[in-house]
């Protein structure tokens, strides 16, 4: 009996900087506390950050929770993303429309939203912190850390 790969995950915003890289650590932590094996990787629809880690509030965001993300750099997603991760997971309407544009037909992984894996805020966008103040950022991390701990055991139970 062969065993499947640990599901792998893709986080996308628009310049991979702020709520991806968050969402990442997020799930990264989850995954770790729980012992569960995944692949996780976060990147931007937009190319303006590229090879730049992320942005300073969001580092000093993760840190206030234990989680040192200063080695992140940011990426744009390329077509190849659509074979190597099961999911990619938006972080916003838009950035899901534009990921939906470039997916290849036929393309078997899986899209949506971050907000769509937690009860009650399908739909929804994770809030952008990027033009606000640390409090965005606050409330950013709350977001993704609600939808990591969903998604975790929504990937824990497709195993």
């Amino acid at each position: 009996m062969t065993s499947r790969p640990p599901p792998r995950v893709l986080f996308v915003c628009l310049g991979n900087i702020c709520r991806s890289p968050l969402a990442e650590a997020a799930l990264r932590d989850a995954a770790e506390r729980a012992s569960v094996a995944l692949t996780i990787d976060s990147a931007g629809t937009g190319s303006w950050h590229v090879g730049k880690g992320p942005d300073p509030r969001s580092r000093a965001e993760a840190l206030r929770h234990g989680i040192d993300i200063a080695h992140y750099r940011a990426r744009q997603v390329t077509r190849g993303d659509f074979e190597r991760f099961d999911h990619i997971i938006a972080m916003d309407r838009q950035n899901l429309a534009d990921l939906e544009a470039m997916a290849p037909s036929g393309a078997g992984v899986r899209l949506s939203l971050l907000l769509d894996h937690v009860a009650g805020l399908e739909g929804e966008d994770v809030e952008d912190p990027y033009y606000g103040g640390a409090e965005g950022f606050a409330t950013t991390w709350d977001q993704v850390r609600r939808a990591a701990d969903t998604l975790l055991r929504e990937l824990s139970a497709s195993d």
